[in-house]
């Protein structure tokens, strides 16, 4: 007579309860996980996050505060949580006469802007004809001229990125040339191969060559010494100088032209 033996029954291993558990673990935080971050995206869309004001402070002197909302807020994207902040900062900036904007969250619905403006410091040529400003840190920026109170701002000319350069000589060469008393330096042009030429308000155009700034303003100072006993024997208007030559200076003054021999560097 055949016998026939039970089947017997696997008891899952330790190690494949302990498996199970941390996937089960895994799961259950995930799904916790996604939850709350759909609950949370679902919070910060709620209208009461929606950004309802802005506070402006800082430079306003170009700009109403309601010109420059109307300016930016059309390009503000977002509420208090999603609104990027560095593109919220571009879009101040690029209103005009703003030089910087500095843009934080206030909560739970508000932005503060302080906001700095550019001062200009000169007028900016260009080959369009239509003239930008220079700003008292040297840059080059867009805004309408008209707008200036100041009309004695200097022109500039120069290659593209020199702004910076030409507004720093500027302020040295104006007290030098200043003693000529032929007004101010109303015109300063870098060319493309470092030769600086200044024309004063009073109509006279000085080549000024090139070097460093130092250099240049060294042959403007010997230059002025040298024109105090041209002026006292001639007595007549200066048109204009040319200080390129090593050994003294090409002098045109209303009716005479001659060149005078270079004064003798001063000791520092």
């Amino acid at each position: 007579m055949a016998s026939f033996a039970a089947p017997t029954t696997m008891s899952p291993l330790p190690g494949d309860i302990r498996l199970m558990q941390t996937t089960a673990n895994a799961v259950f935080v995930l799904a916790a996980l996604a939850l709350c971050a759909a609950a949370l995206l679902w919070l910060t869309r709620l209208p009461i996050f929606a950004v309802r004001s802005i506070k402006i402070d800082g430079e306003v002197v170009r700009n109403s505060v309601s010109t420059i909302r109307a300016n930016a807020g059309p390009k503000l994207a977002g509420n208090f949580f999603t609104l990027d902040l560095q593109k919220s900062r571009a879009a101040f900036e690029a209103v005009p006469w703003v030089r910087h904007a500095v843009v934080r969250r206030v909560w739970p619905n508000r932005l503060a802007v302080q906001l700095e403006e550019h001062h200009a410091a000169a007028l900016w040529a260009t080959e369009d004809g239509n003239d930008k400003l220079v700003n008292s840190q040297g840059e080059v920026f867009e805004a309408n001229p008209g707008d200036v109170e100041d009309e004695a701002l200097p022109r500039f000319a120069g290659p593209e990125g020199s702004s910076a350069a030409m507004l720093a000589l500027h302020r040295r060469l104006q007290p030098v040339l200043a003693a000529l008393n032929a007004g101010d330096v109303g015109e300063l042009k870098l060319s493309g191969r470092g030769s600086w030429r200044a024309a004063l308000e009073g109509g006279a155009v000085i080549e000024l060559g090139r070097g460093s700034d130092d250099e240049v303003i060294a042959r403007s100072e010997r230059f002025v010494r040298t024109m105090a006993q041209v002026n006292e024997r001639y007595q007549r208007p200066l048109e204009y100088a040319d200080l390129r030559h090593a050994d003294g200076y090409a002098v045109r003054l209303k009716g005479i032209t001659t060149t005078v021999p270079a004064a003798p560097a001063r000791r520092r």
